[in-house]
């Protein structure tokens, strides 16, 4: 009787172990639930913060490329007046050695 009480004494105080540890479990694995979702939070945030900064990039790489463009093409009226001038002045002296 008296093994029958001491085996029923440990089964109990490792049952008592066994509820102790699975109550600890499970506040570490609600702290671990909190963290992962906060931190699919903060990725979902990032993700929104590439996706707008990859379209400020291309914004600011298509109007350096106007500017670029602009800039081509003021050289290029500057060229083309130089090269009227030239011609102009060609014909001219072209019509006075008639």
């Amino acid at each position: 009787m008296e093994a029958d009480a001491k085996s029923i004494d440990l089964f109990t105080t490792r049952v008592r172990q066994m509820i102790l540890q699975y109550e600890e479990l499970r506040g570490h694995n609600v702290a671990l639930n909190a963290t992962v979702e906060r931190l699919r939070v903060r990725i979902s945030q990032l993700e929104a913060q590439i996706a707008q900064l990859q379209n400020d990039y291309k914004s600011l790489k298509m109007a350096r490329m106007v500017e670029i463009a602009n800039g081509d093409m003021e050289n290029a009226q500057k060229r083309l007046a130089k090269l009227i001038r030239d011609v102009d002045k060609c014909i001219t002296l072209v019509s006075e050695s008639k």
